[in-house]
């Protein structure tokens, strides 16, 4: 009776500890619910928004150059249907407060100590960035950042905001 057992047991331990997907362009984007800088922070409130969802964390050099751009996408376009969400994933939330005194976000942070929500991306690097439609499906996924990539993804982002997000 316990060989049967084993063999099971190692089966379900497989299927639980794969290498998360990486979400790809078209797919519904995952929901989550974390704490936030201003109260609990839920994808489902943002429906009907483009949404530029990005995953830093305070160690990350490239994230101190997102910042200013983010913020930059944030005034220029919230007022035209823009949410960025920054989500940290330090275990420690007294280090993302140490780097947002430095880097200052005009958009929402939410906080992530587990690192869940990255891992139900497939999220494998920081900073890491989803684009997400008014429909809530995946238009992007991006990986790293630097001041050059920039134009591009404002280009997708002013896409998505005229209608034309459907993969």
């Amino acid at each position: 009776m316990m060989t049967k057992k084993i063999p099971l047991l190692a089966l379900l331990l497989s299927v639980l500890y794969l290498p998360a997907q990486a979400i790809e362009v078209g797919q519904p984007s995952p929901a989550f619910s974390l704490p936030g800088s201003a109260g609990t922070v839920q994808l489902s409130d943002f429906k009907g928004k483009v949404i530029y969802l990005d995953f830093w964390a305070s160690w990350c050099g490239p994230c101190k150059q997102s910042f200013p751009w983010m913020n930059e996408m944030q005034n220029r376009y919230g007022s035209k249907g823009l949410q960025v969400i920054a989500i940290n994933v330090d275990k420690k939330t007294a280090d993302a407060g140490i780097f947002l005194k430095d880097h200052p976000a005009t958009f929402g942070v939410a906080f992530d100590a587990e690192g869940k929500t990255p891992a139900s991306y497939g999220l494998k690097g920081m900073p890491g960035s989803v684009l997400i439609g008014t429909d809530g499906k995946v238009l992007l996924v991006h990986n790293g950042f630097v001041p050059s990539d920039g134009d591009a993804l404002e280009q997708q982002i002013k896409q998505a905001l005229a209608g034309k997000d459907k993969p």
